[in-house]
């Protein structure tokens, strides 16, 4: 070939080379939009920013709802020097932790929906536009991830379903400052968008349907009675007038001996031998002047004292029961106790973290902490806590120890 030839060919050859660089370039900077990256991907006018503000807001109105009445829970059984629960009013915990657990299961059809409406946002075009952008997708790893793992954790342990390797009310805890903290991020990021369709703005009218089905009012209509649906038939679990409503409920309020539900059997907690065994006796120490001891005997012959009071759970239910027993205040008294004085009380079970509490002086002194020796006219069943067990107004449940062997004065 001459160097003419050569020369030609070279020349011919660069413009291609060229123009292959440029596409490839090209491709590279703005890839093809296929598939969901298309503009006309998702064509229901129902994936707008106006349903997705006002699911946004009703979720951050149920998820603010469920932080506090849970971290109001969290701070009951594990109190920290800054703060004392009271005794008073005594239906109080049983609102509060109603609300805990029916708000969170309200924001169940909420949060679908709320998905479904703007995950077409992850295919949006360009994918990112700045670093403003960047930080609010991630942001969106633990909001989304945060609220499906409480919700999910939080039905399984309304069911008593401990499927996992870790202390649930660890993992709940932190899980929810997580999506707080992420929730928060999120709405300073979308507070223009917020404000915008809360005076009446943004794209097209509620009622507007953009492709002639379900319009954008009938979607949040449907979301709102879905969860207000979730919310009736449940909520009979600690509101005795919907309770012939409370189809989904998880627990027949009405089972179990004596007519209500139990939580943990005396099987479960591995005292049903113990607990019946005729050498039972309660005794009284610690900061006493004199150690007391009692047979049940000794207790059915005293004067007892009667009180109506709720036990609430923390997985939501509650039953109002009328119980017969001792004051704890009279214990510590005839002890030599300090009036003033915080109170363990400590069951026969050995394990689990629930098997002692403290009463702060405000419970150790009310009139209505009693342990128990009845419930409804008649003696404790076994797996409700015989032969003695603490009933306190507006306590937790599980801070309303069964099968008492101790009372140890602070």
């Amino acid at each position: 070939m001459s160097a003419t030839e050569r020369q030609s060919g070279d020349a011919g050859e660069r413009p291609g080379l060229a123009s292959g660089l440029r596409r490839a370039v090209a491709l590279v900077a703005a890839p093809p939009r296929v598939g969901p990256l298309r503009a006309d991907a998702f064509g229901s006018g129902l994936h707008d920013e106006r349903p997705a503000a006002w699911l946004g807001m009703s979720l951050g109105v149920s998820f603010t709802i469920c932080f506090a009445t849970g971290l109001l829970s969290d701070l009951i059984q594990n109190p920290q020097a800054w703060f004392a629960w009271t005794p008073r009013p005594a239906w109080l915990y049983r609102v509060t932790q109603g609300t805990h657990v029916l708000t969170g299961l309200a924001a169940i059809p909420l949060l679908l929906v709320k998905l479904w409406v703007v995950y077409p946002r992850l295919w949006q075009w360009p994918t990112l536009r700045g670093a403003v952008h960047l930080i609010e997708r991630l942001m969106l790893v633990p909001l989304v991830a945060g609220a499906l793992f409480l919700l999910v954790t939080g039905v399984m342990n309304i069911g008593y379903w401990y499927a996992w390797g870790f202390g649930f009310l660890e993992g709940h805890y932190w899980a929810a400052w997580i999506t707080i903290g992420a929730l928060v991020v999120h709405l300073g990021a979308k507070a223009g968008v917020v404000g915008r369709v809360w005076r009446g703005g943004g794209r097209g009218a509620l009622g507007e349907p953009r492709d002639g089905g379900l319009s954008r009012r009938g979607l949040l209509t449907g979301a709102w009675l879905a969860s207000g649906l979730v919310v009736l038939t449940i909520a009979g679990q600690t509101v005795p007038l919907l309770r012939r409503l409370a189809v989904l409920a998880p627990r027949d309020m009405r089972s179990g001996p004596q007519g209500f539900p139990v939580n943990k059997t005396a099987n479960d907690a591995r005292v049903a031998e113990t607990a019946v065994d005729p050498g039972w006796r309660l005794r009284v120490e610690g900061a006493v002047d004199r150690e007391l001891e009692f047979t049940m005997d000794d207790l059915r012959a005293r004067n007892l004292s009667e009180a109506t009071l709720t036990i609430a759970c923390v997985e939501g239910w509650s039953a109002t029961q009328r119980w017969r027993g001792v004051p704890v205040r009279e214990l510590v008294a005839e002890a030599g106790g300090a009036a003033d004085a915080a109170v363990r009380v400590e069951s026969l079970q050995t394990f689990g973290p629930y098997r002692a509490t403290t009463l702060n002086p405000a419970f150790a002194t009310d009139p209505d902490t009693l342990l128990a020796l009845d419930v409804g006219g008649e003696a404790l069943h076994l797996d409700h806590g015989f032969p003695v067990r603490l009933i306190a107004p507006n306590n937790p449940g599980v801070l309303q120890t069964k099968w008492v062997q101790k009372v140890v004065v602070l």
